[in-house]
């Protein structure tokens, strides 16, 4: 039997007032991690981990692998930015092989050339306008690669594929050469300081002052101001090409040069960036 002496106990501790203190075991808040807020490599390599890697019951590896991309195109990369981030760094270096062996002759293609890295905006937007035409490229393969798989009756549409390999991979790669040649020759500018997309489109000509930061470019360089690429857009047909310029009010086209159906698209480009060079210098 053991004796307590209730006068030589410790007292407990006062309470404190509710809400002061976090309730037991750890003191302060605590973050719960999810999925989302992993890092982007550990993000990455579970994506990568969904892929099949036996044969289903009644399907090979290879089928299992192409719905795979399918949810990852239609379903999973629309969670949020950071599983877009990484869907599309899969579906994009899976696609890329398939995507250049379309490429018509003579065009040229490279949608993700080194120095688009700094005319980005993010990891999801970018200033590349033949990297849309990829994403749209992988968005009708990775369905009919499913359907094919699905049915014998399903026919592959060529003309899908026709339309974006005859018009809007040459249109955007000459419209990704001119922004190189024409930020190389000082007529266009991707992100100007103090100018915003909406003010130079508002002016009919580039001549007209749009801002007071654009008033002191234009006075410390000799050359016209450049015009921002963004409201710059490429009419492409097999014998000439021309430069549109969007404003608030309209869509016009500002030059027009001839091709030839076996030309280039980098003669082309320079042929726009050297007339585009004499529109602004006559404005």
């Amino acid at each position: 039997m053991v004796v307590i002496d209730e006068k030589s106990m410790i007292p407990p501790p006062p309470y404190a007032a509710a809400g002061s203190v976090a309730p037991p075991p750890f003191p302060g808040s605590r973050t719960h991690q999810s999925l989302a807020t992993l890092a982007s490599h550990l993000l990455l390599k579970i994506v990568y981990m969904t892929f099949p890697r036996t044969s289903g019951i009644d399907e090979s590896r290879l089928e299992r692998q192409r719905k795979t991309l399918y949810w990852l195109s239609h379903q999973l990369r629309l969670v949020n930015r950071s599983f877009y981030i990484a869907c599309m760094h899969v579906l994009r270096s899976t696609y890329l092989p398939a995507y250049g062996s379309l490429i018509r002759a003579p065009y040229t293609s490279d949608p993700f050339p080194v120095s688009s890295s700094t005319l980005s905006a993010g990891p999801v937007e970018t200033t590349q306008r033949e990297t849309q035409v990829l994403d749209l490229f992988i968005a009708l393969k990775v369905r009919e690669d499913v359907m094919m798989d699905d049915t014998e009756f399903h026919l592959e549409r060529e003309e899908s594929f026709k339309d974006l390999f005859d018009l809007m991979q040459p249109r955007s790669r000459l419209e990704d050469l001119v922004r190189y040649y024409g930020l190389r020759e000082g007529v266009v500018h991707t992100n100007l300081p103090g100018v915003s997309s909406s003010s130079t489109a508002s002016n009919s000509r580039p001549g007209t002052v749009g801002s007071s930061s654009s008033a002191n470019y234009r006075a410390s360089t000799a050359s016209p101001a450049p015009l921002s690429f963004s409201v710059l857009s490429v009419s492409f047909s097999p014998r000439k090409v021309g430069l549109v310029l969007t404003t608030t009010s309209r869509k016009r086209t500002i030059l027009e040069v001839a091709r030839t159906k076996d030309e280039v698209l980098e003669v082309a480009a320079k042929k726009l960036v050297k007339q585009l060079k004499l529109w602004l210098s006559d404005a």
